[in-house]
């Protein structure tokens, strides 16, 4: 059975980030009703707060995108408040949609969730299968709770509540902080950096061989609305290009996206990290789904908004 969202209202939650903003605009064709609070509205780890605002915007379903998120750095330093924040917001979130009645709910993890050493391309049956990676595990357990926490509504009241797990995702609204930023923005913010100052060398970490995956953001929000209609099951669906890339490669894209014509330079003194993790999106695609967007495109667009200044910087909207 489809869900129509036409004439539905739907409260995205964590409207502001680079995720939740991309739902809202891909909803807008949708035509339905998109719902959003601002932290100055309703405090999300108050679970008082939380359920008087569900029952006073009575959403028909809801896109859960609101999280804190960080890099290694930010995950290691903050342990407590990694887990702790994010397991009050989706615990909060779950359970007023539950008492209010909320027809269909999406839970977004993150492909931290799986083991750090699971086989590749990395399926949704390997959750729990081996260890986290510890880096980020804090972050981890609270998405891992998350999905749990849909799936245990699912199978005790019937609600129907579902997950989808995004890759790397890049595009506007990004964080380019290169203090917390991850590898593709930071990337891009480099390379400006470097053409913009004259220099003749980007240095990258490592051998630049291990490979990553990327999903340009507005295609994963296509995808999420593909889910909130099409999908209704327990278990978790991965959302991603399906394809990666080495560093290396991703950098000299990068550097002829940007403009930038010197050498790349590699400081083999820092670690490679894992030598690649590649989600399997033979779920996802069965059901007919794919992105549209290419890497290269994807990656001219995330220029864009950062030259624009549409993005984020040490946790906060910026707009130059």
């Amino acid at each position: 059975m489809t869900y129509e969202l036409a004439g539905k209202r739907v409260w995205v939650a964590g409207h502001r980030g680079m995720v939740g903003s991309a739902v809202v605009r891909r909803l807008a064709a949708e035509n339905c009703d998109v719902i959003t609070a601002g932290r100055d509205q309703v405090n999300l780890k108050r679970q008082a707060e939380v359920e008087h605002f569900v029952r006073q915007s009575k959403p028909d379903a809801i896109v859960m995108a609101a999280a804190k998120v960080g890099g290694i750095l930010a995950n290691d330093t903050y342990p407590a408040e990694f887990l702790y924040d994010n397991l009050m917001i989706e615990a909060n979130i779950i359970e007023a949609a539950h008492q209010v009645g909320v027809e269909k709910f999406l839970f977004l993890g993150s492909s931290c969730i799986y083991p750090k050493f699971a086989d590749q391309p990395i399926r949704e049956s390997s959750l729990l299968t081996g260890e986290l990676e510890p880096t980020n595990e804090w972050y981890a357990i609270a998405k891992i709770a998350g999905i749990k926490l849909a799936q245990a509504y699912r199978k005790q009241y019937g609600d129907d509540y579902i997950s989808a797990m995004p890759t790397n995702l890049y595009g506007p609204g990004d964080n380019f902080d290169l203090n917390t930023s991850h590898v593709m923005p930071a990337l891009i913010r480099k390379a400006h950096e470097a053409k913009l100052q004259g220099n003749n060398e980007i240095v990258i970490w490592g051998t630049g061989k291990p490979y990553r995956e990327f999903l340009h953001v507005d295609d994963c929000a296509d995808a999420l609305v593909f889910l909130l209609k099409n999908y209704s099951e327990h278990e978790h669906v991965n959302v991603g290009s399906g394809e990666d890339i080495t560093i290396l490669d991703l950098v000299k894209l990068i550097c002829r996206v940007v403009g930038f014509e010197g050498e790349i330079v590699h400081d083999l003194s820092k670690p490679d990290g894992t030598p690649r993790k590649l989600m399997s999106a033979d779920k996802l695609r069965a059901m007919g789904w794919e992105p549209k967007i290419s890497l290269e495109d994807g990656i001219k667009s995330a220029y864009e908004a950062f030259l624009s200044g549409e993005y984020h910087e040490r946790g906060q909207a910026t707009k130059s």
